[in-house]
């Protein structure tokens, strides 16, 4: 997956404003069903719309059972060549009439945009809308957009068979960053993507559907999404529904999305059932994908004035237990595949922890901006490993790293699937460690140091910093893999984070091969037993 240097594939309709008047998207004439707008459902002791009641998760699951009873089909691309030849800058330029947005003239609390087929979005994705009247089909309208001068011609563009939407973006109506009365707050676009820009309105890493055979030599397998209904809200509603239809050779899947704005971002509360064709060599379930091209581990190399560029710096864990685990992102010479054994996960992200601007100094993409992904698992997902998928990418056009859930038991073929889990999208309210937390991982020989030897510095931050006598200096604790030697472990008082710096120096038997190192911090009157002071640092040395 490509991105543009600096900016979001999204930010040409980020600023858009909410009109005065408003009209939908042109909609199929006849609705799969009708129920009278007066009557009212008893479900679950609530009273509900009808329109709720006329088609929801279990409607999207029965197809999602019928597309894998059947061979899979691949997508047929019926794009014409005047859109599948636009350069990326003029795709960008093509955007959605804000007077065009759904529900914009209903007073909604949310309103819905689309993007535009064209460039790498050759294959159409069915979008429908359901209400008191049914479920409709929202039809492609060329007229919708706005072709920004650029070379598409929307009088041929009426005639064109098979078009339709790229994906959909969601607007809410707080007054964003970037003016307006409307901010952008959720966005699917292309294969099973969507993502979440946070409360500073700046997009980064992705989620995914669904992960399958990720870094495995056979291939990756991308599912996508190839139709949405989107559930009509009430003038006052506080979330939206949004349902998919994911397919891919190997798997089917609905999805139901509940979206919840908040002051912080974003969440989305996703329940998924998966009805595999055949089995996979590798499920990951919640995928993360981000990029991380440079940082303090191995910063910028040449000309580049940035220091460090990525949307996210490290992968976070929670394990059932408690115990906090944080593993910083490289960007790797080779491929670079690393997991945590776990039962029941509390919950893991691809997070963003440098939030100064002068460890990136990059005034277009903001990137200390970028929000957190933080997945929270619903009921147990039993035994299974956190993945981390590490790939070299020699620039940051490559969302390069891929976080997600291995389950120990696949799913069987022919079996239904069912799993649910919150993602939250967030910069400033991000979650992490309730004591001492990892801030920066440095690796560079010493000036004094031998040829053959490494020096890695960690520096922890700690909110009990000032309360911790001087005379009580906390204890680091390390643990090295087999193939090096730790020579050397200096811990120091680091007043300008509040926190402490642990120094590290060993020496690498095999440059071939990776070197895991694992640090914690403690209490001096505590064992290695007890609790610790701080998140565990776990960190691979990648081979030379």
């Amino acid at each position: 997956m490509r991105t543009s240097p600096g900016e979001s594939s999204e930010a040409p309709w980020a600023a858009a404003a909410r009109p005065a008047a408003a009209r939908a998207p042109k909609a199929a004439k006849a609705p799969l069903c009708r129920l009278a707008l007066s009557a009212l459902l008893l479900v679950g002791g609530l009273h509900v719309p009808p329109a709720l009641a006329a088609f929801g998760f279990n409607d999207v699951a029965q197809r999602a059972r019928q597309l894998a009873e059947a061979a899979y089909k691949p997508p047929a691309e019926t794009l014409p060549a005047e859109l599948r030849q636009l350069s990326y800058d003029d795709y960008r330029r093509i955007r959605h009439k804000p007077e065009r947005a759904l529900w914009a003239q209903a007073g909604s609390a949310f309103e819905v945009a689309f993007f535009p087929p064209g460039l790498n979005y050759t294959v159409p994705v069915k979008i429908n809308q359901i209400d008191a009247d049914g479920v409709r089909e929202l039809r492609f309208d060329p007229d919708d957009f706005d072709y920004g001068g650029g070379p598409v011609d929307a009088a041929k563009l009426k005639t064109a068979q098979g078009l339709g939407y790229a994906g959909l973006r969601v607007l809410t109506g707080k007054r964003g960053r970037q003016g307006g009365e409307r901010k952008e707050i959720l966005a699917f676009h292309g294969a099973s993507l969507f993502r979440s820009p946070g409360e500073e309105e700046q997009y980064g890493t992705w989620a995914r559907g669904l992960a399958v055979d990720t870094g495995l030599p056979s291939g990756e397998e991308f599912p996508r999404f190839v139709e949405f209904w989107l559930e009509r809200p009430a003038a006052n509603a506080r979330e939206l529904v949004i349902y998919a239809l994911l397919d891919s050779p190997r798997y089917a899947g609905a999805y139901r999305f509940v979206l919840q704005p908040d002051k912080h971002g974003s969440v989305q509360d996703v329940r998924a059932r998966l009805y595999p064709r055949a089995q996979a060599g590798k499920l990951g379930l919640a995928p993360l994908a981000s990029m991380h091209f440079a940082g303090e581990n191995r910063p910028a190399r040449g000309e580049d004035y940035r220091p460090e560029v990525h949307d996210a710096d490290g992968l976070s864990v929670l394990a059932a237990n408690g115990e906090w685990i944080w593993r910083p992102l490289s960007n790797p010479r080779r491929l670079l595949i690393t997991a945590f054994g776990l039962t029941d996960p509390r919950g893991f992200g691809l997070m963003q922890r440098d939030r100064d601007f002068a460890s990136y100094q990059d005034i277009n993409a903001r990137r200390e901006l970028k929000p957190s992904a933080w997945v929270e698992p619903s009921g147990g997902w039993g035994a299974g490993q956190v993945e981390l998928v590490q790939i070299p990418t020699p620039d940051e056009f490559n969302n390069n790293i891929v976080a997600y859930w291995v389950p120990e038991q696949a799913p069987a073929p022919g079996k239904p699937y069912d799993f649910g889990y919150r993602l939250s999208w967030r910069t400033a309210e991000a979650p992490h460690p309730p004591r001492a937390w990892v801030v920066q991982t440095r690796v560079g020989n010493d000036r004094q140091g031998a040829d053959n030897e490494l020096w890695l510095r960690v520096d922890f931050a700690d909110p009990g910093y000032a309360k911790l006598p001087p005379d009580r200096p906390v204890r680091a604790v390390v643990s090295v893999g087999d193939n090096a030697e730790l020579l050397e472990t200096r811990l120091a008082a680091n007043p300008a984070l509040q926190g402490w710096r642990t120094t590290l120096r060993l020496r690498r038997a095999d440059a071939a091969k990776p070197v895991e190192l694992r640090l914690q911090l403690f209490d001096p009157d505590e064992q290695a037993a007890d609790r610790p002071r701080s998140e565990t640092w776990s960190y691979v040395l990648p081979p030379e």
